[in-house]
C-alpha cells in the first residue's frame, strides 16, 4: 500500500505539473481538502474527452477507472463528461474535479487505468 497524499496538495500538484509543461489545468470544484474524492476530467479535444475517477486497487494501490466520455471527440461527449461530473458534485459535495485541457496529449496520469 502507497501512502497518499491529501486530496487538495494532489490537485495544486498536477496543476503545478501542467502549467510546467504549458497545458491548461484548473479546478472545476474544489472539494475537501484532506480526504475528498478526486475526479480527473480530461480534455483531449479531437482525440476525445475523459472522466476518469481515482481509486483504490485491491492491492491497496492508487488507480484511475474512467467512467465518462470517449474517444469521439465530439461536444456531445465534453457535454456527457461535464454532466457526469456535476451529478457526482451535487450526490457528493466533497469531490475535487481536476479539468486539464490538453491538446498534444502530453499529459500522464500518474497511475495506472484499472478495470473492476
Amino acid at each position: 500500500m502507497q501512502p497518499r497524499l491529501k486530496a487538495g496538495i494532489w490537485v495544486r500538484g498536477q496543476i503545478a505539473i501542467c502549467q510546467s509543461k504549458l497545458i491548461t489545468a484548473m479546478v472545476a470544484h474544489k472539494g475537501n481538502e484532506d480526504a475528498g474524492a478526486v475526479l480527473l476530467k480530461l480534455n483531449r479535444f479531437a482525440a476525445g474527452c475523459y472522466v476518469f475517477s481515482r481509486v483504490t486497487t485491491l492491492d491497496g494501490d492508487m488507480g484511475w477507472m474512467q467512467v465518462a466520455g470517449g474517444a469521439d471527440g465530439g461536444r456531445e461527449t465534453e457535454f456527457a463528461c461535464d454532466e457526469y461530473w456535476r451529478k457526482q458534485v451535487k450526490f457528493d459535495r466533497d469531490v475535487w474535479v481536476l479539468e486539464v485541457e490538453d491538446h498534444k496529449g502530453e499529459y500522464e496520469l500518474d497511475a495506472p487505468l484499472v478495470d473492476f
